[in-house]
């Protein structure tokens, strides 16, 4: 496994408005070499996408598809995100100002010594200061 994915790269990889060649590159390294995701991911694709049939900016059609395209990616999920979450995730939280679910990536990333793929402002400073290689911009 290449990198550490989080939610944001992989929802902009999903919306043609959101994608960058640097998504389209973080994909395809997750197409070729894999990646490592929380548990947590599973639920905040599933959370992102049904909002944005709420917000009608997609369909039942499109969500569908969405989530095979990333069924057949070859992702995996760390077994061990939850053990460690009362313990460095919640001081990675505290440290940086992070969201618990933000900290769980960066968590995974520092752990596995793994570069993460993330947009998000805030977990991207943090893993900056971990010294956590960067993708996605």
């Amino acid at each position: 496994m290449s990198l550490v994915l989080d939610t944001s790269a992989t929802i902009a990889s999903l919306y043609p408005d959101e994608t960058t060649p640097a998504i389209l590159s973080v994909m395809d390294r997750v197409a070729e070499q894999g990646a490592w995701v929380p548990s947590l991911w599973y639920l905040e694709i599933a959370n992102v996408l049904q909002i944005g049939i709420r917000r009608n900016r997609i369909n039942l059609t499109y969500r569908d598809k969405a989530l095979t395209q990333l069924t057949l990616l070859p992702i995996e999920i760390d077994p061990e995100t939850d053990f460690h979450a009362w313990h460095a995730t919640l001081y990675l939280a505290d440290r940086h100002r992070l969201t618990l679910y933000d900290a769980a990536y960066l968590e995974l990333a520092l752990r596995r010594g793994l570069p993460l793929a993330s947009l998000d402002r805030d977990l991207r400073a943090a893993a900056a200061a971990e010294n956590v290689q960067l993708f996605g911009e």
